[in-house]
């Protein structure tokens, strides 16, 4: 029997540790690598120019690597359900192969393509390649849930086999034993769109500072494995001016599209620490960036809300604000408070923001000091954030609004001083918000308290060429810690209901608030708060946008 095999890309953009793809080309007689882009999507989805950017780079890189071996990327334009049974009749397909997708949308996507296929007589194959765990097995393990703390998960996961090995990348052989013609007029009926063609205005676009691909990706895991001399002593870098760049030896926006494979990041750290400890198995902490990545991954996989506050049953339900202008400030640097105003900038020139610079605005916008929800925040990350799938997004911002995972609200970021303890000079400010280059250190991070002639001197009057500070900041995060002790006080009452109701319909409450409650209560007790549980708040006042 002929096998003709459509290996279809979505993430996994690599060649390398590609299991599904090695399942393409086994046994079979044809094999076409195709990515399905949908032009209508371009303009409709809420994604930036530098992730579309980034992906195009990606495809462009994958098809100069099947190039190499006599194969190429065939970019089909529509939608998979119209698409595929074309491709299926057009191409005589017998096999259809792609990578598991752990997402609550992905999974449904794909049940609805297995079936399609099989009434085209299709056989179907999928493997996981993207997540380093199989989650259902996770779940399995924490009694059939999502392990809703990173302690837990990590307990869980300490418990589990060593993730597989990777596999080697695809080799000519391979291609050459199911080799495809390529007809002469490929490019023009497969090609990789340009910007321009998905409407995208490019005049006056800067260089990327990330490219995207595997080959790019692949020549940042040695420079970021030839970085961790730290490894042998298990030291964390400190966090300097010089983190709040983006390095050459990043890696996040290529494990988010699948350039790199965590299973090839996983395993070279492992063994460069047992090399450099001699054979000692590395703890768990030094996968932090891939475990905290699994723990949202995990948590997400069966929950088709987790990306809203409604019907989302881990997520703490707060009355947020409605406040379009104070959101279209901060999404653009204006809010006056010139160290958000920098990592909002950095975010949308380059797609990038180090981890504790997405911690700052995260808490500005959300319970610090603007009280805006964390939808609206997850939102504008995944138009502008390189590294921004749904599940980690997601997570991430319920984690830093304290709506899930999570719940020191007392522990607020300021906006000056933790700027200014990261970045005493301000070098960092005065890259991304040039006005202010010439303010003294003195003044760089509030250069609202700066003397007029000082702000004339820098050539940048406050008010004028600068805008003022949109909230108190210390009013803002005041009240807001108010409002959450409120919020926290009701789920108090639910404490009782544990035993008795399903722990998933109530908000989340149940399922974070028993382990929590009295830490948080101690700490508060610790700092001259009221005890969360006779503690009588009135109505709190919103107060006016300055």
């Amino acid at each position: 029997m002929v096998v003709n095999s459509v290996h279809w890309f979505r993430k996994g953009l690599r060649l390398h540790d590609n299991p599904v793809l090695q399942e393409a080309l086994n046994g079979a007689d044809t094999v076409r690598c195709v990515y399905i882009l949908d032009p209508w999507f371009a303009g409709a989805a809420n994604v930036g120019i530098n992730r579309w950017r980034f992906l195009l780079e990606a495809l462009e890189d994958l098809d100069s690597s099947l190039k190499k071996l006599n194969s190429r990327l065939f970019v089909v334009r529509g939608q998979p359900t119209d698409v595929l049974p074309r491709l299926f009749k057009e191409w005589k397909v017998t096999r259809l192969t792609f990578e598991y997708d752990p997402e609550p949308y992905g999974k449904e996507r794909d049940g609805a393509i297995i079936k399609m296929a099989q009434e085209f007589g299709v056989e179907t194959i999928v493997r996981n390649a993207h997540t380093l765990y199989n989650l259902d097995r996770i779940i399995e393990a924490n009694n059939n849930s999502p392990p809703l703390t990173f302690k837990r998960f990590q307990t869980i996961v300490s418990r589990l086999e060593l993730p597989r090995r990777p596999l080697l990348p695809i080799t000519q052989q391979q291609m050459e034993n199911c080799r495809t013609e390529i007809a002469d007029n490929h490019d023009q009926l497969y090609s990789i769109p340009s910007l321009e063609e998905l409407g995208f205005r490019t005049v006056g676009l800067p260089p990327a500072v990330w490219r995207g691909g595997e080959t790019e990706a692949l020549d940042r895991l040695n420079k970021h494995l030839d970085k961790k001399v730290w490894v042998a002593n298990f030291e964390h870098p400190r966090v300097n001016t010089c983190s709040l760049y983006a390095s050459p030896t990043g890696l996040s926006p290529y494990l988010r599209f699948g350039c790199l494979s965590c299973r090839v990041l996983y395993y070279n750290l492992r063994e460069l620490y047992m090399k450099l400890r001699k054979h000692c198995s590395p703890p768990l902490s030094l996968f932090g960036q891939l475990l905290w990545r699994e723990f949202f991954y995990t948590a997400a996989t069966n929950n088709p809300n987790f990306d809203r506050m409604e019907g989302n049953p881990i997520c703490v339900q707060i009355p947020w604000d409605q406040n379009p202008e104070a959101l279209a400030k901060w999404a653009e640097g204006r809010t006056g408070f010139p160290w958000i105003d920098a990592i909002m900038t950095q975010l949308r020139q380059e797609g990038w923001i180090h981890h504790l610079a997405r911690h700052a605005v995260a808490c500005f916008l959300t319970r610090g000091d603007l009280w805006i929800s964390w939808e609206s925040g997850m939102k504008v990350f995944e138009e502008l954030l390189l590294d921004a799938d749904w599940s980690v997004n997601a997570g991430s911002w319920m984690w830093l609004s304290c709506s899930a995972f999570f719940q020191q609200f007392f522990h607020c970021y300021c906006p000056v001083g933790f700027g200014r303890r990261t970045d005493p000079s301000g070098d960092y400010i005065r890259r991304y918000i040039p006005i202010l280059k010439d303010y003294p250190n003195r003044y760089i991070y509030e250069p609202w308290n700066a003397p007029e002639s000082v702000q004339k001197a820098a050539k940048c009057v406050v008010g004028v060429d600068y805008p003022k500070p949109m909230i108190n900041h210390a009013e803002g995060s005041r009240l807001n810690i108010e409002r959450m002790k409120q919020v926290y006080q009701q789920l108090s009452h639910y404490r009782g209901l544990s035993k008795s109701t399903n722990k998933t319909n109530l908000g989340g409450s149940c399922l974070f608030f028993k382990s929590f409650w009295r830490v948080i209560e101690k700490l508060l007790l610790a700092r001259g708060g009221s005890s969360l549980f006779s503690l009588k708040v009135p109505k709190l006042p919103r107060w006016p946008l300055k």
